[in-house]
């Protein structure tokens, strides 16, 4: 399978106060693909016009929304453009851009729909803390998945958009890479894991250890309900999450 890669697919960027990186990080990965899609998730400080300076075609979300909803907005638009593909990573430069290619390369030859980051083949680089927790999550994951899922946790990823037009995506934070996985698995879409280094810098994580975490527990029991109702897909655990109007999205 060919893809012309910079015609049919967008990398997606969701930011929240990433100024200092986001510039930097649209340029590397400028040098694979052409277009980027940079949604600010109601930062208060420049990472809008930074983004835009160094390339990227730049939404708004005039207050915080969240990551999974800064995501569904950047999807939304790349596939209403007439993308086939998104490629996500982080707005803070932890995803080396290099990789980008190994991506592009695993979809082509497995036809794989989903393609995610595998950080765990060298999880000394991760931070303790990071490396117990996704190993937690990742294994509950596996078990309702019914296959082993190395790491369930990581943003870098490359994801076929009609595939994911098919589901029913309804988290708004960062519980979305679970469900966005569980989601492909169980639809019965083939997903693959692909070797990638992540660079861990000072800058303090966006994720709120115990907000987040209460978050994600909350949409686990969810998922482990629904799956337990034969032919409810994991998907589907709520309303999706609202995209937002022209009012809430400026370029």
């Amino acid at each position: 399978m060919s893809i012309q890669w910079a015609a049919e697919c967008a990398a997606v960027i969701p930011c929240f106060n990433e100024s200092r990186a986001i510039g930097e990080l649209v340029q590397r990965v400028r040098q694979h693909l052409t277009e980027v899609i940079v949604v600010d998730d109601g930062s208060t400080d420049r990472t809008a016009e930074v983004a835009k300076n160094a390339g990227a075609i730049v939404l708004r979300h005039a207050k915080r929304r969240g990551k999974g909803a800064a995501l569904q907005t950047a999807w939304r638009h790349a596939h209403e453009s007439g993308f086939s593909w998104a490629l996500n990573l982080d707005g803070d430069g932890q995803h080396d851009a290099s990789d980008i290619p190994f991506f592009l390369q695993s979809a082509e030859s497995t036809g794989a729909p989903l393609m995610i980051g595998n950080r765990m083949e060298r999880p000394g680089e991760m931070p303790l803390i990071r490396r117990l927790v996704n190993r937690w999550m990742s294994r509950r994951l596996s078990r309702i998945a019914g296959r082993f899922l190395p790491d369930s946790q990581c943003g870098f990823r490359l994801m076929n958009l009609r595939a994911w037009s098919g589901l029913s995506i309804s988290s708004s934070h960062f519980e979305i890479e679970s469900e966005v996985l569980l989601a492909f698995t169980l639809a019965s879409h083939r997903v693959e894991f692909v070797p990638v280094r992540t660079i861990y810098r000072r800058e303090q994580s966006k994720i709120n250890p115990v907000q987040d975490t209460i978050r994600w527990l909350c949409w686990w029991r969810k998922a482990c309900r629904l799956q337990g109702k034969r032919g409810v897909p994991v998907g589907n655990l709520g309303q999706p999450v609202p995209i937002a109007s022209p009012a809430d999205v400026t370029r």
